[in-house]
């Protein structure tokens, strides 16, 4: 049994090239394969292997007051789904290039809505203040083609930059409504829920831990299909179960 990674954290890091080299260690050590990418803003993490080695690697990264408080999203394969191990260093570890949307530089974190919470008002219709209910989609089409919420606002976008301008021609209609931006695992909802709300949408809440918390503390209700993810699972259904479960290319 092979046990899946995914995990990021916003935290100030001025030495990224050691802890890149850092995690290069761990990941080795334990045999890990997928992606790390590491920048001055936080670390975002996909990796696989044995599930003492992630034990072993959220450990060592919680040991570290930077991570103390890490949260990671764990999922089963048969197989590894990645083919190799990556870590790289970036200026983003998820690229947007709006400063009003770094976290590390924003006044506050974007107010959250946690996902029990985000399941009654999908139920009611509305939040608890009786204001309408945009689920906004903050992935791309080739994600969102394999499951989103049901309704959900999606934009025609193939990468993450191109989300301000798609947004654009919808803002006025998502004045009167309470905006819930979601992504995967929850780093481009953040990033882009800090944008809108700087841009003038105090309106806009983030789905806390994305798609793959909503799943592991709600299941499937509202939503439509699977979550596509980066690897060679393609798309987990909300039982976290992936549509292919073969050797990674």
């Amino acid at each position: 049994m092979i046990q899946n990674l995914a995990a990021y954290h916003f935290v100030a890091i001025d030495d990224p090239d050691n802890v890149a080299a850092w995690l290069h260690g761990l990941a080795v050590e334990g045999g890990l394969l997928g992606t790390v990418l590491v920048a001055p803003e936080g670390v975002n993490l996909f990796l696989a292997g044995a599930p003492e080695a992630i034990d072993a690697l959220l450990a060592a990264l919680r040991a570290d007051v930077r991570f103390a408080t890490l949260q990671a999203k764990l999922s089963g394969s048969a197989v590894q789904p990645f083919g190799r191990l990556k870590v790289k260093v970036k200026p983003e570890i998820i690229s947007f290039r709006k400063p009003e949307a770094m976290p590390l530089t924003a006044p506050a974190r974007a107010p959250e809505v946690a996902p029990a919470v985000l399941a009654r008002w999908i139920a009611q219709g509305h939040d608890d203040a009786g204001r309408r209910l945009v689920l906004l989609d903050t992935r791309n089409r080739e994600e969102f083609a394999h499951g989103t919420f049901e309704g959900a606002l999606t934009l025609p976008i193939d990468n993450f930059t191109e989300l301000p301008d798609a947004l654009a021609p919808h803002r006025e209609a998502l004045r009167d409504a309470t905006v819930v931006s979601f992504c995967t695992g929850g780093i481009r909802c953040e990033k882009a829920a800090l944008w809108m709300r700087a841009d003038g949408m105090d309106n806009v809440l983030q789905l806390d831990g994305g798609i793959l918390g909503y799943f592991e503390q709600v299941g499937g209700f509202g939503y439509d299909g699977r979550c596509f993810v980066f690897d060679a699972r393609v798309a987990l259904d909300p039982q976290l179960r992936p549509l292919q479960d073969g050797v990674a290319a």
